[in-house]
């Protein structure tokens, strides 16, 4: 698919002329005599790119530059200035043009330009497409703040749906940073106990005694410190959710009383005798491997029975790599409106140092990562430079990394998507470094799925 270049010139040779050259470097070129044509030609949705003169009839160039940056924010306008009117160009790039360039024109240097501005077009579109995508996979669920469309992700969903209106105990599982306090919240939202409190605590964050106090509340003088009677988090989440976070982190003194409360829905307060019967359904989430913390003696295989009705295993997110592109555009329209920056897209180096990057803190260390490059962006396109060195280290290495386990089919859509980024999405070069022809590598694209995520041309830089 050639990319559409509109050429704005009252004088005949002179966009004749830009329009040749352009073609030979492969857009498809429209002409226009003033300001009121170009916006015609505009107007046909084919145009990627301006390029105007300033002082023409009918329409002069920066009325024209007004109403494109008015109506049509995406697309550059590169504008035409003879020697004498430097100051108008620039007053130009006030105006929003994307640069200026003087007559009589150097063919190289407009060449170079527009490539460059073609690519950053390119940019925004992709990334504009992936808020897009985002926003329509959120719409599509009745609740959740979970973004991914990979098979992997696609059966966590499944099961959210499934387990989430029946009172059965949740075991989340998974490494640390993969979401599954996000999951949790899913599964309470989505339950007929969503009006009903939903209480979280973070087991790891508080010793044994406190602890115990926390969830099962202590009464008046039952230690030091205990000035008043404390109801738990247990009696707090009566009729709702309890979220019980890294549950392997519990002593046996606890795992004992939590038992107990699975089992008969009553308990005590810490130094109290009453025995509270509540109606509470329990989620829990451990990034340890339980069954090997059973044979090593340090938890209650009847404790985890009770809790692990339900397993829902979050995968890292290595392993569900496609996610990453709608992961990114999520994060940062998040980060450019809390940090009012307009960011309008990634470029293919920093976009490929992110995808090949192993993220052993998984989505937690992707979000942080993507926070740090929107404050530090100094542009409105997110580059290499602005990510954190370990990443840039690991781009340079330019080999592709695939996990055992995984079927030759995976390798193979994995190997194709990974040129393809090596590339900046050139397909032709890719089919070559992939030893396939080009219409192969089409049909693999659509085989695979990876037909939205590369689009149906070229790369956005030509």
């Amino acid at each position: 698919m050639k990319l559409g270049v509109l050429v704005v010139d009252d004088e005949k040779n002179i966009r004749e002329g830009l329009g040749r050259a352009l073609e030979l470097d492969g857009y498809d070129v429209s002409l226009a005599a003033d300001g009121e044509d170009a916006l015609q030609n505009i107007q046909k949705g084919t145009i990627d790119l301006v390029i105007t003169d300033l002082k023409m009839p009918r329409m002069s160039g920066e009325e024209l530059l007004k109403t494109v940056a008015a109506r049509y924010p995406n697309i550059p306008v590169i504008v035409l200035t003879g020697h004498g009117t430097i100051e108008n160009a620039v007053n130009a790039m006030r105006m929003g043009a994307y640069d200026f360039i003087t007559k009589p024109v150097n063919l190289d240097h407009l060449s170079m330009l527009v490539k460059r501005a073609l690519g950053n077009r390119m940019l925004a579109l992709e990334h504009q497409a992936l808020k897009e995508e985002v926003e329509r996979l959120e719409n599509k669920r009745r609740y959740s703040q979970i973004i991914g469309k990979s098979t992997a992700m696609q059966k966590v969903f499944d099961l959210i749906n499934q387990v989430a209106p029946t009172r059965a105990s949740v075991l989340i599982t998974g490494e640390s940073g993969v979401g599954k306090e996000l999951v949790a919240d899913s599964i309470h939202h989505l339950s007929d106990r969503k009006n009903g409190p939903f209480i979280k605590v973070h087991c790891a964050a508080l010793s044994e005694n406190l602890l115990e106090s926390e969830l099962f509340g202590h009464e008046r003088g039952s230690f030091t410190g205990a000035v008043s009677q404390k109801k738990g988090r247990f009696e707090l989440a009566d009729g709702g959710t309890i979220f019980l976070d890294e549950i392997g982190e519990i002593s046996h003194t606890v795992q004992v009383k939590l038992l107990r409360v699975l089992q008969e829905k009553t308990f005590e307060r810490v130094g109290g005798e009453k025995s509270i019967e509540v109606d509470v359904r329990v989620i829990s989430a451990t990034n340890r491997d339980l069954r090997a913390e059973i044979e090593a003696g340090r938890f209650r295989e009847d404790l985890f029975y009770r809790l692990n009705i339900v397993n829902i295993a979050i995968p890292p997110l290595r392993e569900r790599k496609e996610d990453i592109p709608l992961l990114i555009a999520g994060f940062l329209s998040e980060f450019s409106r809390e940090n009012n920056k307009t960011i309008k897209g990634i470029d293919p180096k920093a976009r490929s140092a992110l995808y090949n990057y192993r993220w052993p803190g998984n989505i937690r260390e992707l979000r942080n990562t993507l926070e740090s490059a929107v404050v530090l962006a100094k542009g409105d396109i997110i580059t290499l430079d602005d990510l954190p060195p370990i990443l840039r280290r690991e781009d340079e290495h330019g080999f592709i990394r695939l996990d055992l386990g995984i079927t030759m089919a995976e390798a193979e859509k994995e190997i194709i998507r990974q040129t393809l980024y090596f590339t900046k999405n050139n397909k032709s070069r890719a089919a070559e470094i992939l030893g396939i022809g080009r219409k192969t590598l089409h049909r693999k694209l659509d085989e695979y799925g990876l037909t939205a995520e590369f689009g149906p041309g070229e790369s956005g830089t030509p």
